[in-house]
């Protein structure tokens, strides 16, 4: 109870971060009712209760949150100031994960490890999880993966998949879709057309089920 003053300040932050950062909202009464905003408050409260061995219940919160938001903020997770989930959905924040002060974050990201079958080799305490810096940008489908550090300020597009550091201010994209120019006529020739829709949903599907 000793930091509840502090806790008070962070989500009335939290509560101006929503009305300051989404355009659709007016009020602070609007951003009450934002789709992410109750993950992040439940998250600083189950975040709380895990560093003091509750884990259990720590647990039972982050499970109600994420079937609330669709947003899962695992208890251990450590979420700086300003923190902006814009939508929530499909967003997933592993345990050993460090994100920022004012760090936007866009629907499907996912901040994860790299998998059991290497995590498991690593000691104990050891990081599994992204440290993100302050003010980055994680766009749409972004995913992190590993133990990798981004940059402050840096932008991480839609769809972008990081597994290496990021150095401050960097812009990691993922190609962007075009129109394709050669049709049927190309491929009568034998030339190369449009991708199959199958490939298409293959590649796809691949790029967002880390």
């Amino acid at each position: 109870m000793e930091d509840l003053p502090k806790l008070l300040r962070t989500l009335r932050e939290d509560l101006r971060t929503v009305v300051e950062r989404d355009p659709s909202v007016h009020t602070k009464l609007e951003a009450l009712l934002h789709p992410a905003l109750p993950a992040v408050w439940t998250h600083r409260l189950a975040h709380r209760l895990h560093r003091r061995g509750w884990r259990v219940l720590a647990r039972l919160a982050m499970t109600m949150a994420r079937a609330v938001t669709g947003v899962e903020i695992h208890p251990g997770a450590v979420l700086g100031r300003r923190v902006f989930v814009d939508h929530g959905a499909s967003v997933v924040i592993g345990e050993t994960a460090v994100v920022g002060d004012d760090v936007t974050i866009y629907p499907q990201v996912t901040l994860g490890a790299v998998g059991w079958r290497r995590d498991n080799l690593r000691t104990e305490g050891e990081r599994r999880h992204p440290k993100i810096g302050a003010g980055v940008l994680l766009g749409t489908n972004a995913t992190v993966l590993g133990p990798v550090e981004i940059g402050e300020g840096a932008v991480i597009g839609a769809q972008a998949l990081v597994v290496d550091d990021v150095p401050a201010f960097a812009r990691v994209l993922a190609p962007v879709a075009g129109p394709h120019r050669r049709g049927r006529a190309a491929e009568r020739r034998g030339e190369p057309g449009q991708p199959h829709a199958v490939e298409l949903l293959r590649h796809n599907a691949s790029a967002g089920s880390w």
